[in-house]
């Protein structure tokens, strides 16, 4: 394994969401030569009436920036009562399957940002849990225990634990409701041989966020580009922009082809109030 990345995140974070097609796109391109991780930020502890119209706002406002869709209405019509049940199940499918980390944090990030799932509680995290593979009933029995609750706590330390060079950018942020500082979501550590350490704070351009990967020392895999078929065969549901990112082709060219994928019955469109998902048809 060439490099190793720490991705600083919240399943709720809409920008996180936003950020999916750079991840994705990272993954193809290194492959196997970069190693994931997922730390959680416990972006709200508690969200209430007065935040909806300004969730509302927030998510809309990621979705025109990034073109990923979203579904804001859920503030209205199931609105999360906190981040943190969320950020735990990672925490407790990490432990059960450290491979399947972040297949379920992309689950719940989908159904959260352009499902309109209500994914704060035991039997709804879960549910997410059986469809990408995971044990549910473990996974509750997990939510409770000393070790997922050790983890989390660590993983909330160190997104409150800023350091300089997220300082130098002035990309530092406050949770709610407690106000302490933390670094932005998403924020990657690219680490590489020897020590040789690169950082990305916040939503940064995919050409940017490569840069930094290779200044860390990641390699290209050499391998094509998937077709986007088969980038859909890998990963399951994605927006047009991420098939753009991943399979390197312009977001028209993405919408043109996916489109001729529905008319020959090989996908299937997933409609979201702010665009819409892909997904291959099952065979």
């Amino acid at each position: 394994m060439s490099i190793a990345v720490r991705c600083v995140t919240d399943p709720a974070c809409v920008w996180s969401w936003g950020f999916e097609p750079v991840v994705r796109a990272l993954m193809v391109e290194f492959g196997e030569d970069v190693e994931w991780t997922f730390a959680m930020g416990g972006l709200a502890q508690a969200w209430g009436e007065r935040d909806r119209d300004r969730m509302v706002h927030h998510w809309l406002e990621a979705t025109d920036e990034t073109g990923m869709p979203t579904d804001p209405l859920g503030w209205w019509e199931a609105p999360l009562a906190s981040s943190h049940p969320a950020c735990r199940a990672v925490k407790a499918a990490e432990r059960q399957d450290p491979a399947a980390t972040g297949r379920y944090l992309r689950a719940l990030r989908e159904g959260i940002c352009a499902l309109r799932r209500p994914l704060d509680r035991a039997g709804e995290l879960a549910a997410v849990a059986v469809e990408v593979g995971l044990d549910g009933e473990r996974l509750v029995a997990d939510l409770g225990s000393a070790e997922v609750g050790a983890a989390l706590a660590a993983d909330f330390e160190l997104a409150r634990s800023v350091p300089e060079v997220v300082r130098d950018a002035g990309k530092v942020r406050c949770s709610r409701p407690d106000d302490r500082e933390r670094v932005p979501f998403p924020t990657l550590r690219f680490e590489g041989p020897g020590g040789a350490t690169t950082w990305t704070c916040g939503v940064r351009p995919l050409e940017f966020v490569r840069e930094q990967a290779l200044a860390a020392g990641a390699r290209p895999s050499g391998d094509p580009r998937p077709a986007p078929l088969a980038a859909l065969r890998r990963f399951g549901a994605m927006a047009t922009v991420e098939v753009a990112a991943v399979c390197a082709i312009e977001p028209a060219a993405a919408e043109a082809e996916l489109a001729a994928l529905a008319r020959d019955g090989a996908a299937d469109a997933v409609p979201v109030l702010a665009g819409r998902l892909w997904r291959a048809a099952e065979r």
